[in-house]
């Protein structure tokens, strides 16, 4: 997949969240679910609260930050297939997990629309960003910018499997 693939498949994924955000009531949105774990509330702040600091990584590599490290071959394999490997509950790192925290359906709206903000004008930088220049995420280790673009749709799409499994939750 390449950058307007990558960007398409964001943008996509970004106006089912809008969907689902207008879908659900305000009371409904920060309560946690009947089955546990996170609300729709903290899933919507956890996941444009990393989409913007992973386009924060995505542009530092681009303007020329980081370092020239080796990607991961299992972290190849996840950026090819676009999914983390299914079956398997995944830990927000902790720097991510220190910071969440219920929001309001408004202050998802603002999340989503300052994300969307900033990912154009990085989309517009990108061809030119060095392949070879890597920045640290947490979990996955060194990503270039295009790495980054591309992790930022899986997270996107990971989350969205979560939010299914909480309106399930509610319609038991």
């Amino acid at each position: 997949m390449g950058t307007a693939k990558d960007y398409k498949k964001i943008q996509d994924i970004v106006a089912s969240y809008r969907s689902r955000l207008d879908q659900v009531n305000e009371e409904t949105f920060l309560l946690s679910p009947p089955t546990g774990g996170w609300s729709y509330s903290e899933v919507y702040f956890h996941i444009f609260d990393a989409s913007i600091l992973s386009l924060m990584e995505m542009t530092n590599t681009i303007s020329g930050k980081g370092e020239r490290k080796p990607t991961a071959f299992i972290v190849k394999v996840i950026l090819f297939f676009g999914s983390l490997p299914p079956g398997k509950k995944y830990k927000a790192p902790k720097r991510l997990a220190e910071r969440l925290k219920k929001i309001s359906k408004a202050e998802a709206t603002a999340l989503i629309d300052q994300f969307l903000l900033e990912l154009d004008p990085a989309l517009k930088k990108i061809e030119n960003a060095d392949k070879t220049l890597k920045t640290l995420h947490p979990k996955l280790g060194y990503l270039n910018a295009f790495q980054w673009l591309r992790f930022i749709g899986i997270h996107l799409n990971h989350h969205l499997q979560q939010l299914r499994r909480i309106e399930q939750s509610y319609q038991r």
